[in-house]
């Protein structure tokens, strides 16, 4: 029996969609189960370009679909809906992150398109996707990165009202492909936030001029150089403040993807994982008889069922969000920060078990292994996020405001809201709704409440020994502070979801038991921080706490973790 928690291709059939959603959703896990396991890792390894795939896409309309709002829309089934993007990258990263990535880029390099008000802009993007076109979004650079402050793509007055441009962009998916890739860059008449330009540009035009992939792999990951590139008014995105907020609100949109993507590589890993540890016989007995094999194989189910969960709940707070309800900015850097993080310590679990298994070249697990440590270090780093996460503490912990429950969206209906996000400012003032009530409703779990007092706790830090101001400029002291937040948001979100899904209790309860640990760890972590002060250490040794343990729980849920062996294998 399929557990109903985890993706399996076998079981399938994603009932909550609209019927033309249904079918394509099914259609592309069809297509790569046609061609097997052994073209997937073959394409894999020898690094072949997706034409293929993307020809498939192209066929479906898949792209088209998906990815075109319905204010661009050439038929009914169009439109941007979070919540059927989020099943799209699942299944992507089910299959590989190649495939997922050519997606990936194309939604970044769309949302500069669809935030713009050019209409022969929109209305070439929409039909370029109707083509089967792939797009880039040309943002960072070899020498700066993704600051855009300091971006060396110069564009020149032409003297006709447009411009010619001149510069290089490196680390751009799709750049050797793009129908249409959007641009970043800076006027050389105007100084300042005025003078940045998003423009539209073509991969095939004379003067872009394809360097190389910079990645030794199926993705293309461009660096590519414009020579006096000729930018006409109907290429022009943005201007000036608008052009720098919609690189922010672009990134907004396309972060939230990476959660998903890194969902699908564990849930395919772990079947694999489970399905060889309990078929190994080592000393008489298999794998799955030892006890530290069953924690960690369990301990990364929970935590892959706690990323679902979470990733789940935050599509309602995107597809809810509205000049007034701007809280999915920090669900967002939550989904990109914690639940990569927590795919990669899904994966490790899962190595640490199935040890030589996990290099052996016929598996879907070794490209997993590799994989999964990217989604951590695409679209911002870790630090960055956490960073970004700690604007957002004191008012999450601190100052809750009303805010209308949020149900499950499912429905098929259109995010406007995400190119019509405006100034990419003012975080430090984003409201939330209380995070209390959420751990109250489920206060008879044991380890929801022991991981209720370590949050409490959390409460007394920020109010008693908050970092003081030298201390605010100590990135390293902050990161670990934010580590401890960010749990409290990743249990709340968990908890809210499981109440709307009606979670097994022991799965939630056993889920707990491992974010105490992990509060716990950080704590531990806070203490040994070099400025960490006498007060601070004392209260972060103060919120260590042991989880409840229960063996009669801990093996009902490995009973559900034991019937994934032989659950899915790809055929061959």
């Amino acid at each position: 029996m399929a557990d109903p928690l985890l993706f399996n291709p076998r079981t399938y059939d994603p009932a909550q969609f609209d019927p033309e959603t249904r079918r394509l959703l099914r259609a592309t896990v069809d297509w790569f189960e046609d061609r097997g396991k052994r073209r997937l890792i073959e394409d894999y390894r020898s690094r072949a370009w997706l034409a293929d795939f993307l020809a498939f896409a192209a066929k479906e309309g898949l792209f088209a679909t998906f990815l075109t709002p319905a204010s661009a829309a050439g038929h009914k089934d169009q439109r941007w809906d979070t919540a059927r993007i989020a099943a799209l990258n699942e299944i992507f990263g089910f299959y590989g992150l190649d495939y997922w990535y050519a997606w990936q880029v194309t939604i970044l390099g769309l949302g500069p398109v669809w935030q713009s008000d050019n209409t022969a802009a929109r209305t070439r993007a929409a039909e370029l996707l109707t083509q089967g076109e792939v797009f880039a979004f040309g943002l960072s650079e070899k020498t700066h990165g993704a600051d855009i402050y300091s971006t060396d793509m110069l564009l020149t007055p032409d003297g006709n009202g447009g411009f010619t441009a001149t510069g290089s962009k490196y680390y751009i998916g799709n750049g050797n492909a793009a129908g249409l890739v959007s641009v970043f860059g800076r006027r050389t008449d105007i100084e300042g936030p005025d003078g940045y330009v998003f423009f539209a540009a073509d991969s095939r035009h004379s003067a872009y001029h394809l360097v190389k992939n910079v990645v030794d792999s199926s993705k293309y990951v461009s660096e590519f150089r414009l020579e006096d590139y000729p930018v006409g008014q109907e290429d022009v995105l943005h201007t000036g403040r608008a052009a720098f907020d919609a690189a922010l609100n672009t990134v907004n949109v396309g972060k939230f993807n990476l959660c998903t993507a890194s969902i699908g590589i564990c849930e395919h890993a772990m079947y694999e994982a489970v399905t060889h540890a309990h078929n190994r016989i080592l000393y008489g007995r298999p794998v799955t008889a030892f006890p530290h094999v069953r924690r960690e194989l369990a301990d990364a189910y929970v935590r892959l069922v706690g990323m679902k969960l979470f990733s789940d709940r935050a599509v309602d707070y995107f597809r809810s969000a509205s000049p007034d309800d701007r809280r999915y900015l920090l669900f967002n850097p939550m989904t990109k920060m914690k639940v990569t993080t927590e795919g990669e310590k899904v994966i490790d679990l899962m190595w640490d078990v199935i040890a030589a298994k996990g290099f052996e070249k016929d598996t879907y697990f070794a490209q997993a292994a590799v994989e999964i440590r990217g989604l951590p270090k695409l679209e911002g780093t870790v630090h960055v996020n956490l960073a970004l996460i700690l604007k957002f503490m004191r008012n999450h912990l601190l100052n809750p405001a009303e805010f209308a429950p949020v149900p499950t969206r499912l429905e098929a209906a259109d995010d406007t809201f995400l190119f019509e996000q405006g100034p990419a400012r003012g975080l430090g003032s984003v409201r939330f709704h209380d995070w209390r009530p959420a751990y109250d409703a489920y206060a008879d779990v044991p380890n929801v409440a022991r991981f209720r007092e370590q949050a409490d706790a959390l409460c007394e830090f920020v109010t008693t020994a908050a970092p003081d101001e030298e201390q605010s400029r100590d990135l390293d002291l902050l990161l670990a502070v934010g580590q401890l937040f960010a749990l409290v948001v990743h249990g709340q979100l968990i908890l809210e979801q499981a109440r709307l899904t009606d979670l097994d209790e022991d799965v939630l309860d056993e889920l707990f038991s491992v974010l105490v640990r992990d509060f716990s760890a950080f704590a531990v972590e806070l203490h040994g921080k070099d400025s960490a002060t006498v007060d601070q250490q004392r209260w972060a040794l103060s919120a260590v706490r042991r989880p409840v343990v229960d063996e009669a729980r801990s093996g009902r849920v490995w009973e559900r973790v034991e019937a994934l062996s032989g659950a899915y294998e790809m055929a061959p």
